[in-house]
């Protein structure tokens, strides 16, 4: 019997139809998606939250809508996992009505929280203990030594930075925990990125001050990444390679795409979630299904 093996896809409220419908097809073809895959979670933000981080996502969602997207995906039996990873809140944020709303209103028991700020990280526990708490790729943690302290921590998961991804040093030394390890197998960030924490405390300020202003002035994007560009950088972990990373243990993968294009998005879950011989069949229920939904 093959090992459950748990992706955890991005966006759940920008990528809602496209998660609703992959996940919907791997109930209904099970015999056309890769052995033992299932959906760990859905990750992401509502519009508006000052406790997002990683992408600013500016704008304001009404209570039943966040309902009726929260209510799917528990029938889905998909997690959803809420980005609080903004590396600026203090204390004058954490009794923000509209974030608080939205914990109340996911407080099923099943959904989870990924931290990086330490205030608001023990505000949440003490409020909002039937979260799952995760530790944020955001952290930057580069080294063996601070991963470790970082698991040894009461997380239920600890996101690997993906410049470790292929590290093996690192990946022997995390083989008796890899079950807690969360592995980002396609990011399309450049290598060693010097930019990439300030990236982050650009995008939080945004967020906190509700204004997407100017891109951030990153050299590397001349135009919006393909999953063709992540494919090529070193990071990235292919489906030869993957089986390597799950018979030592590693059986959580995360899939980037917040704030990127659909056609990334799609195109990973075709590579990573669907045997070879499928992918076309699948490919083409998931468009259709796409397009009934945005037509009706």
């Amino acid at each position: 019997m093959a090992r459950n093996v748990y992706w955890h896809l991005p966006g759940f409220c920008v990528n809602f139809y496209l998660n609703q419908v992959i996940i919907n097809l791997m109930h209904e073809y099970p015999d056309k998606f890769r052995d033992g895959y299932k959906v760990g979670s859905v990750y992401g933000t509502f519009p508006g939250a000052i406790w997002n981080g990683g992408r600013a996502v500016i704008g304001m969602m009404q209570k039943s809508q966040m309902k009726q997207i929260l209510d799917t995906y528990e029938k889905l039996d998909a997690p959803v996992r809420f980005t609080w990873t903004n590396s600026l809140i203090e204390e004058e944020h954490l009794n923000d009505t509209y974030c608080n709303m939205i914990m109340k209103l996911a407080d099923n028991g099943h959904n989870q929280v990924l931290c990086n700020s330490e205030v608001l990280e023990h505000y949440l526990r003490e409020r909002y203990p039937g979260f799952e708490y995760i530790s944020s790729t955001t952290k930057r943690i580069k080294n063996l030594e601070d991963f470790t302290k970082e698991l040894d921590k009461d997380f239920f998961m600890v996101v690997l930075d993906y410049d470790l991804n292929h590290d093996e040093k690192v990946l022997k030394a995390l083989e008796p925990q890899a079950s807690r390890v969360e592995i980002l197998v396609d990011e399309v960030c450049f290598p060693n990125c010097p930019m990439r924490s300030n990236h982050y405390l650009a995008e939080s300020r945004q967020q906190l001050e509700f204004d997407r202003g100017k891109p951030f002035p990153c050299p590397n994007f001349k135009k919006a990444p393909s999953f063709e560009d992540a494919r090529k950088r070193p990071a990235f972990i292919s489906n030869d390679e993957i089986g390597s990373y799950i018979d030592r243990g590693f059986v959580n993968f995360k899939l980037v795409g917040r704030g990127l294009p659909e056609s990334l998005v799609m195109d990973s879950y075709l590579y990573f979630l669907v045997k070879d011989e499928d992918r076309d069949f699948i490919g083409d229920k998931l468009k259709k299904a796409l397009m009934r939904i945005r037509q009706s």
